[in-house]
């Protein structure tokens, strides 16, 4: 029998962190919620002590991350199109960027995360966890806990999440999806078909699917697209006995004897006889439907009307995904790249993604991927952007991992650089996007067309976090790429060293990276026809307000570096 927890030398911080626990954890989802492996007394001996180093936050004591590019990997195609990021690094820094880049500005985010299988396939704090770990799942809740605060700060209020989980970590993840997202906001459970031929060595069930959770950051401002209709149901249902020049069609019942929502009365029909009961049309609208010759009486006398197929606008999605693809098709793209000895295990294949990025977005949806790794997701949207002509732009983040490769390296002797052109971002991710934006010739000798698209390579990078002057200066010297990311404006219109100002379609950008440089930058804009959006040094949080008066509308005003530390500090704190 569990002893019960003495509280009696508890601190009065300590005590109020665990009331404050209690309180926030929701039903069913109880986890060694930050707990480090090394301080779980209080797990053993029930009468100690909570320790106070609890697990901090991953970023406690470490520089902020900012984002270099990586000029050599930019893909120029179509200046029209949008500009796609592709982001190395902790997916967790990355995220913490794109808080300051990207807030609530995301449509869409599709994750494969690690599924926690016990099979060496999840690394917590550099260490694989494996199935005899004793808080195995404590560690992926807390992982994945952490990522998906941050990737709801960047969904819009109209925007959807689709994580692929399967059975090891679903049942929580879900729980913890309810917990972050609320668990109105749950939309469903997609069951995805992963493979058509059923594993053989399998003891009680063959297992031949897979899970992918969506949640809305608000059920009520969100409505997933419907499908094409299946060509098998539209030959089943859709017929034309009749021979209407307006094409097949279907019939509908006029009359609804089990619903209360209209009243009932009394329709008169063109063969004189008055039927009495609960239309699901008003006495006008079946008037319209008569001039229109679209009513057509059944044998049994009952009232129908005809919807043709010209007029359906597809059907909405079920939950059984069961004919879009599977795994076998995904790793035949893969060897399309890369040949049967390819780098990357267990990826997706496009036409799930793309099918998620049709239900779940628009044509001008941004949507982002965070467990990128081999590319899949940026890929789907490019061939979803060729077959619509749609203007979706990608946002992929993926660490550098070498897949346990790493000691194998460096036991050859091979340089720092050369070890890190071996990882999964710069052999595979970046490899397969370069070859899908510009064509490519596959495995087989056959030229593949290019999908266009442009691209950027950044690498997260960081710095000091200590509040002093000096570091302020750092940071704001190094944020040009994230502030160009910010404003979507990365064509580079005047270069100084002391303010940088770039350009996008409506509007420009403009950097000015020392308080004395105010008056040269003033002079350039006033040269420039056209809104700005100006960030400028300041020590504090007014960006020298008073020295753009006479410019009026023509200026936005934010300080650097206090817009980016305000989110730092709120994830960081």
């Amino acid at each position: 029998m569990a002893r019960k927890i003495n509280y009696d030398e508890w601190s009065k911080e300590e005590l109020i962190k665990e009331l404050r626990r209690i309180k926030e954890t929701k039903y069913g989802l109880v986890w060694h919620r930050d707990l480090p492996e090394e301080k779980i007394d209080i797990l053993i001996n029930p009468d100690a002590r909570t320790p106070n180093e609890m697990f901090p936050n991953e970023m406690a004591g470490k520089p902020f991350p900012i984002l270099k590019e990586t000029k050599g990997k930019e893909i120029n195609g179509d200046k029209s199109k949008p500009v796609n990021l592709l982001i190395e690094g902790d997916n967790y820094h990355s995220l913490a960027v794109l808080n300051f880049t990207h807030f609530e500005a995301v449509d869409l985010i599709y994750i494969d995360p690690p599924y926690n299988t016990g099979n060496k396939d999840f690394t917590y704090n550099d260490k694989i966890v494996d199935s005899e770990d004793p808080f195995r799942h404590s560690k992926w809740l807390s992982f994945m806990e952490k990522r998906l605060k941050l990737a709801k700060n960047l969904l819009k209020k109209t925007g959807v999440i689709f994580i692929s989980i399967d059975d090891h970590e679903q049942a929580p993840l879900k729980m913890l999806c309810d917990e972050i997202f609320e668990e109105k906001n749950f939309i469903t459970n997609f069951l995805w078909r992963r493979t058509k031929t059923p594993p053989r060595l399998s003891k009680n069930v063959a297992r031949v699917h897979d899970y992918i959770l969506c949640y809305a950051k608000d059920i009520a401002s969100v409505q997933l697209n419907k499908i094409p209709l299946k060509e098998d149901y539209v030959k089943k249902t859709y017929k034309n006995f009749d021979n209407d020049p307006r094409g097949r069609w279907r019939l509908v019942p006029l009359l609804q004897p089990d619903s209360s929502a209209n009243k009932e009365f009394v329709i008169k029909m063109p063969d004189g006889r008055n039927i009495k009961g609960k239309w699901r049309c008003s006495i006008e609208t079946f008037n319209e439907y008569v001039r229109d010759n679209r009513l057509v009486v059944s044998k049994d006398g009952s009232p129908n009307r005809k919807l043709f197929l010209s007029e359906i606008d597809g059907q909405i999605a079920d939950t059984w995904l069961d004919s879009i693809a599977t795994n076998e098709m995904a790793s035949k793209e893969i060897e399309e790249f890369f040949g049967t000895n390819a780098y990357f295990s267990s990826p997706k294949p496009t036409n799930l993604i793309e099918y998620l990025i049709k239900i779940g977005g628009n044509t001008n949806s941004i949507i982002l991927d965070f467990f990128a790794g081999s590319g899949t997701t940026g890929h789907s949207v490019l061939e979803a952007n060729k077959e619509d002509g749609g203007n979706r732009q990608f946002i992929l983040c993926t660490n550098n991992e070498l897949n346990g490769l790493r000691w194998e390296l460096e036991s050859k002797g091979l340089s720092k650089h050369e070890i890190e052109e071996r990882g999964i971002c710069r052999r595979v991710t970046y490899p397969r996007i370069k070859k899908v934006i510009k064509g490519y010739k596959n495995t087989k000798g056959e030229n593949v067309a290019e999908l266009g698209g442009n691209l950027k390579y950044y690498v997260c990078d960081f710095v000091e976090a200590e509040p002093t002057d000096k570091n302020k200066r750092k940071l704001v010297s190094e944020s040009t790429e994230m502030l160009c990311i910010r404003e979507n404006a990365f064509e580079l219109v005047q270069n100084e060293s002391n303010f940088k100002i770039f350009k996008n379609s409506d509007k420009y950008l403009g950097i000015v990276f020392y308080e004395e440089a105010i008056g040269d930058f003033k002079k350039a804009i006033k040269k420039i026809k056209g809104h700005f959006n100006a960030y400028v040094f300041s020590m504090t949080d007014d960006p020298h307000t008073d020295q753009f008066e006479d410019l009026g509308d023509k200026v936005t005003l934010c300080a650097i570096p206090e817009v980016i530390l305000k989110v730092y500090r709120e994830i960081f704190k």
